[in-house]
């Protein structure tokens, strides 16, 4: 009888802190912490903390992946802050791939609004679920598993995508063994990748070491 009491007493808890308060907008003028940001003072929250227009305009993919992510998280729309949810704009030219990545923080779903993705991810049991999308097509990738885009149609690609956090991370791999000061010894014992094209691909994405 006592574990059924706990159990509804808990859940009473949980409901009434979930209502103290509407929002939490982000004070971006203060630090970002593991938990988010803290709340604005609701005296100085406008209308404009809410509502954000950047997922309108196409990504500069004039790089060396094709390959423009617009982000909408908290620290560009603090409205979302504690909501658990935030979206993107992912657009891709010919050729544009965003390489393999994760999300610590947050699962992601995809939606193809323009051309075809080649998409996938790949399980912690090593398997691998991948497919072909089209316009109107939605794949859902969970949170911490590598997965990837790629633009594998002949025209530009546009997708959004949203995520279960405010602040979903984002670790792309590439970026994460090539492009810092990690010592190329290091990543070769890692990966078996041979020095010399590790110190290309350091070269070509800002690394050192």
């Amino acid at each position: 009888m006592i574990t059924p009491i706990i159990f509804i007493f808990s859940l009473l808890l949980s409901s009434s802190h979930a209502a103290v308060q509407d929002f939490c907008v982000a004070d971006l003028s203060l630090p970002e912490s593991p938990a988010g940001y803290a709340c604005k003072k609701p005296a100085a929250v406008t209308v404009t903390d809410f509502v954000f227009s950047g997922l309108g305009i196409a990504g500069n993919t004039s790089n060396i992946i094709k390959a423009a992510v617009t982000p909408a998280f908290a620290t560009q729309f603090p409205g979302v802050n504690g909501l658990g949810i935030s979206l993107a704009r992912l657009d891709l030219a010919v050729g544009g791939v965003v390489p393999f990545h994760t999300h610590p923080g947050g699962s992601e779903v995809l939606l193809v609004v323009q051309g075809t993705l080649c998409a996938g991810f790949v399980s912690s049991a090593n398997t691998v679920y991948i497919k072909t999308l089209k316009k109107g097509d939605i794949m859902v990738f969970p949170q911490g598993l590598l997965h990837f885009q790629i633009n594998s149609g002949g025209s530009q690609a546009l997708a959004f995508v949203s995520f279960s956090s405010a602040t979903p991370g984002l670790q792309i791999l590439d970026y994460v063994l090539f492009a810092n000061n990690l010592p190329t010894e290091v990543i070769a014992a890692t990966t078996f990748l041979d020095a010399a094209q590790i110190k290309k691909l350091k070269g070509a994405l800002g690394g050192t070491g």
